[in-house]
């Protein structure tokens, strides 16, 4: 008969870490920014890591940091680790340098930064931005192969998705999302308490 160990045994996939892959945390992770997280990797070298939550929304919105924007409907901003927290700091979106000039590529389809008054100008002139852009508060980071040793703890699974998938990414649903596309047995952590002494 299994044991209650073996029935919560938590193993990564063995997929190294890299730019523009995804962290999914593991089902009993206590820390509340990391609870059910997925972390986009925005960097990942021997020094250092840093990535954004991607599915963790605030009350936030980014109408109240930019006043040019006030009028628009409100704008959400998602905390986007620890780090930080507090001020509107990053920004991801798929729009590219030539609507949004100095964009820093992340993968196909999907970037980090760049001209904010350009990006700006571009939501004034009515532009949606879910699915398209999206506003953090806080990133995480990890110091030289710390996020390594995490990963050998088991602290996360690293995958693949898609911009779209990432940019859309609301809440909690979207870390059940990615352990499904990863098949059996990880889409078995979906069914898991958020503590494994919870009945």
């Amino acid at each position: 008969m299994a044991s209650y160990d073996d029935i919560f045994k938590i193993k990564h996939n063995g997929l190294p870490p890299g730019k523009g892959k995804i962290l999914i945390s593991e089902p009993f992770s206590q820390e509340a920014c990391f609870q059910r997280a997925v972390v986009l990797l925005i960097e990942h070298s021997i020094k250092d890591s840093m990535g954004l939550v991607v599915n963790k929304p605030t009350d936030l919105i980014v109408n109240n940091f930019l006043p040019e924007l006030k009028s628009l409907p409100d704008i959400p901003v998602f905390q986007g680790g620890p780090v930080g927290f507090g001020q509107l700091v990053f920004f991801i979106h798929s729009l590219g340098p030539d609507t949004v000039p100095d964009s820093m590529w992340i993968r196909e389809h999907l970037y980090m930064g760049g001209n904010l008054e350009a990006l700006k100008n571009y939501l004034s002139e009515g532009h949606p931005t879910k699915g398209t852009v999206k506003f953090f508060s806080g990133y995480a980071g990890w110091e030289s192969n710390q996020l390594n040793m995490e990963i050998l703890r088991n602290s996360w699974l690293v995958s693949h998705s898609s911009p779209e998938n990432i940019l859309l990414a609301e809440d909690d649903s979207y870390w059940n999302h990615a352990l499904e596309e990863l098949g059996d047995p990880y889409r078995t952590w979906t069914n898991y308490p958020k503590s494994p002494n919870m009945n």
